[in-house]
C-alpha cells in the first residue's frame, strides 16, 4: 500500500475541513507572488539646498578638495561614505551610489525644477514631477487616500502636477506624525447628513444647463474624494501612537525622522509616491559644520527607513531616492563653505530592482583652481565625471522598474505633445533580472 500522500491530496482533504496548512516552501512563493503583484511604490528623501556629495556620498579625505572629512567603509565592498553616515553605512549592500550625475542649472529654483521633473524649467509649460506621474500613471482605486504625499515640505518647488493637472498635485503635511487637521466633522453626524443633502440640491441647480462646465470644474470629485478620505481607516498611516516607543526613537525624534517612518507606513498601505524634505543644506559658510549637523538627522532616519522595509518585505517593491538639486563646489571657499556645484554631484537609490552594493561613476579629486564659471579646465579640456549619468536617464529608468512607459506620449492642454522622461532607461543601474524585462518592454 501507498502510505506517500501528495501535497494537492492535503490541501484538498484540509479544504474539505475548512482548514488551512502553511506546507514547507509554499509561503515563499505565496510572497514572491504577493511582491510581483504589487505595485512599485516610490520614497523621495529631498535634500533641500544641495547636499554636498563630498561629505556624503562622495569623500575625497587627504585631497584638496575633499576638506576636513573622513571615510568609512560600508558593509558593501569596496564602497566608502562619509563618516558623518556611520549607521547607514551599515545598510549601503542595499543601496547604489550614483556619484556621477550632472546638470546645467546651479540656481536653486531651477536646480530643483529639473532635478524634480527631468526637464529643464521654461515660462510656457509646467512639468509634472516624478511622483505626479506615478500617482498618475499607477492608480489604486482601493486606496481612500492621497496618492502622492509630501511631507514637511519645504523648499524652492514642491511636488506637483504640472500638466497632469492640479489634482496630481503632492498632498502636504508639514507635521508628519501629528495626524492631519480639519478632516473631522465639527458637527453631529445627522447635521451634516443634512448640509450634504442641501448642498445636493444647490449643485443640481447650478449643473442644469452646464453639464460640461461643472464637469470641469471637478467639484463633485473633490467632494467625494474629500469625504471618503475622512472615514477611511487609512488615514491611520499618518498617524503614529500605534508605533512603538523603541522604533520611533530609532527614527528620530525629528521632522525628518517622523516623516520617514510615516512614509514606511504610507507604503505599507499602498500609497505611490511619498516625499519627505529636509532642508538646511546650503552651506555657503561652514559647510563641514553645516553637513555634521544635518546628517545626524539624516543617518539614523534614512538607515532605520531601509532596514524596516528591508524586514517588512517592501523594498522589492519601493523605490528610495535620495538627492538634491545639485551638489557643492570641489572647493572650499574663503568663508569655509561650498558653493553652487551642478557640473557633478551624487544620490543614493536603493530597493524597487535597482542594483544592490554599487558605486557607479567617478569623480576627479585632484582639481586645478575653479574659475568664474564653474567649469574645471585641464589642458584646455572640460574636466567631468567618469561615467556621466543624466537625471532624464535616472528618472526614465526609475519609470521603467516601476512599470511606467516613460516614453509615453502626452498631450498638455495647450495641444503640446510631451514624454514623460526625455531619455531611455538605462539597464546597467537595475538588476539583471529586471533589467531584462525592461529592455524585452
Amino acid at each position: 500500500m501507498n502510505t506517500e500522500i501528495s501535497r494537492r491530496r492535503i490541501l484538498q482533504m484540509l479544504s474539505v475541513c475548512g482548514l488551512t496548512l502553511a506546507l514547507p516552501g509554499m509561503s515563499a512563493r505565496a510572497a514572491s507572488r504577493r511582491r510581483e503583484e504589487r505595485p512599485k511604490s516610490l520614497i523621495t528623501l529631498w535634500m533641500n539646498g544641495g547636499m554636498s556629495q563630498l561629505e556624503t556620498w562622495d569623500p575625497h579625505p587627504g585631497t584638496p578638495t575633499g576638506g576636513e572629512v573622513k571615510e568609512i567603509n560600508t558593509s558593501a565592498k569596496d564602497m566608502r561614505i562619509s563618516e558623518m553616515l556611520p549607521q547607514l553605512a551599515e545598510q549601503m549592500h542595499l543601496c547604489t551610489l550614483i556619484r556621477s550625475l550632472t546638470s546645467k542649472e546651479g540656481d536653486h529654483e531651477r536646480g530643483s525644477a529639473f532635478v524634480k521633473t527631468g526637464y529643464r524649467p521654461e515660462p510656457t509649460l509646467k512639468y509634472p514631477t516624478l511622483g505626479a506621474i506615478a500617482a498618475h500613471e499607477l492608480p489604486d482605486a482601493r486606496i481612500e487616500i492621497p496618492q502622492h504625499v509630501a511631507l514637511a515640505p519645504s523648499g524652492f518647488v514642491t511636488p506637483e502636477g504640472g500638466y497632469l493637472g492640479n489634482e496630481w498635485d503632492a498632498f502636504r503635511v508639514f507635521s508628519p506624525g501629528d495626524g492631519l487637521s480639519n478632516l473631522k466633522s465639527f458637527v453631529s453626524k445627522e447635521r451634516q447628513t443634512d448640509r450634504l443633502k442641501g448642498l445636493s440640491v444647490v449643485s443640481k441647480q447650478f449643473e442644469f444647463n452646464r453639464q460640461f462646465g461643472t464637469t470641469r470644474t471637478l467639484h463633485q470629485n473633490t467632494l467625494d474624494r474629500a469625504l471618503t478620505m475622512m472615514s477611511s481607516e487609512q488615514l491611520k498611516a499618518f498617524e503614529l501612537d500605534a508605533e512603538p516607543a523603541a522604533v520611533k526613537k530609532t527614527y528620530g525624534d525629528t521632522s525628518f525622522g517622523k516623516g520617514c517612518l510615516v512614509a514606511r507606513r504610507l507604503v505599507e498601505v499602498g500609497v505611490r509616491s511619498i516625499e519627505v524634505n529636509l532642508s538646511g543644506f546650503d552651506t555657503h559658510v561652514s559647510n563641514h559644520e553645516g553637513h555634521i549637523t544635518q546628517t545626524k538627522i539624516l543617518d539614523p532616519a534614512i538607515a532605520t527607513l531601509l532596514k524596516e522595509l528591508k524586514e517588512r518585505d517592501l523594498l522589492d517593491s519601493t523605490i528610495v531616492l535620495c538627492m538634491s538639486e545639485f551638489g557643492r563646489t570641489p572647493s572650499i571657499n574663503p568663508a569655509g563653505g561650498r558653493d553652487h556645484w551642478p557640473n557633478w554631484f551624487s544620490c543614493m537609490i536603493a530597493g524597487g530592482g535597482f542594483r544592490e552594493g554599487t558605486v557607479i561613476g567617478a569623480t576627479p579629486s585632484d582639481l586645478p583652481k575653479q574659475s568664474s564659471n564653474m567649469q574645471m579646465m585641464a589642458g584646455g579640456k572640460t574636466i567631468g565625471p567618469e561615467d556621466p549619468i543624466q537625471v532624464p536617464e535616472l528618472y526614465a529608468t526609475i519609470m521603467a522598474a516601476m512599470g511606467i512607459d516613460a516614453r509615453k506620449e502626452i498631450m498638455t492642454p495647450i495641444g503640446r505633445p510631451i514624454r514623460f522622461a526625455d531619455a531611455t532607461p538605462s539597464a546597467r543601474l537595475l538588476k539583471e533580472e529586471v533589467a531584462a524585462k525592461v529592455v524585452q518592454s
